[in-house]
């Protein structure tokens, strides 16, 4: 099948593992997955960092279920990126703790306080959630599939978040005027966790053709101000006033977006930002204090600990 005949075929779950695909489709959605994979990894980290701090109990064990989901939610992507036949779950792995595995702006931000969670608990899982929402009808059937199961778990880490927010915008004046400072400081970082605008992306236009994305990044973000913005407010946050939010003709929201510091975010998505190599190289250190275990799992398979087992 050449690329002509994958865009005019292009639909929900359309193609499979089964079909014969060219090199371009196949590269294309592992970049994406990988991305999508690499994030929730990094994620994760960040929810580890919550757990920490959580003031409760409570607020433990559901930081450290939702770190669980998240790092499941990798290994799932990494599956589905794997079945393209272009890069395998290892080669991804070492990507990501080598610096080369790209991954979501706001995860490249290290975290330092409680009032924290609900940014990313909420606001950015809420707007994971109008991303992935459409990725049910992307056109790789495995990538889809997974995110059946995302998409019901990230549902209640939405909610996580959004109570986390409610308890501390009903609580102390100090606690209010503290969310309010760390939502001012992270609302412009939220509004770029679509990506780039229509016209800056380079892939944006191709991923919709063979239908891997179904709505544009531009789409996404406004679907995300027009819901988010009023939940925001209820709350009791205040809007910053940069980046300018404004209404359109047709009633929907919309950033300026030339209030967004796009030099920090493609500074960030070269990994050269300056928190980057703090959250990469925790992936790393990682990745090498459990090296032993996958060491002696490989020596397993390849016979030599059962060998040396028998022995004993």
């Amino acid at each position: 099948m050449n690329i002509e005949a994958v865009k005019e075929r292009a639909g929900p779950r359309e193609f499979s593992p089964a079909d014969d695909l060219p090199r371009e489709y196949r590269e294309a959605a592992t970049r994406m997955i990988q991305f999508h994979a690499n994030s929730e990894v990094m994620g994760g980290y960040l929810d580890k960092e919550f757990t920490r701090m959580a003031p409760s109990l409570d607020r433990k064990l559901a930081c450290t279920a939702k770190c669980q989901d998240e790092i499941g939610h990798a290994q799932l992507l990494y599956r589905a990126a794997e079945s393209l036949g272009v890069k395998s779950r290892e080669q991804m792995l070492d990507e990501l703790q080598n610096g080369e595995g790209k991954f979501l702006n706001c995860f490249h931000y290290p975290v330092d306080s409680w009032y924290e969670a609900p940014m990313i608990d909420f606001f950015v899982d809420g707007g994971a959630m109008r991303r992935q929402a459409t990725l049910k009808n992307t056109s790789w059937e495995p990538y889809a599939h997974a995110m059946d199961k995302v998409c019901f778990e990230e549902g209640f880490h939405v909610k996580h978040g959004e109570d986390i927010l409610r308890e501390l915008m009903r609580s102390s004046k100090a606690n209010q005027e503290r969310t309010q400072k760390v939502f001012e400081r992270w609302w412009p970082r939220i509004l770029q966790f679509f990506g780039p605008t229509n016209d800056e992306s380079h892939h944006d236009d191709f991923a919709q053709q063979v239908g891997l994305k179904t709505v544009s990044n531009d789409e996404l973000r406004n679907s995300f101000l027009n819901m988010y913005v009023p939940k925001a407010e209820k709350y009791g946050l205040e809007i910053p006033e940069y980046p300018r939010i404004f209404e359109r003709d047709d009633g929907t929201m919309a950033v300026r977006e030339e209030d967004l510091d796009w030099d920090e975010f493609w500074t960030i998505a070269k990994n050269d930002y300056p928190g980057s190599e703090e959250q990469i190289g925790s992936r790393r250190q990682r990745q090498n204090a459990v090296a032993w275990v996958r060491e002696s799992m490989d020596d397993w398979e390849t016979g030599s600990g059962r060998a040396a087992a028998g022995a004993d």
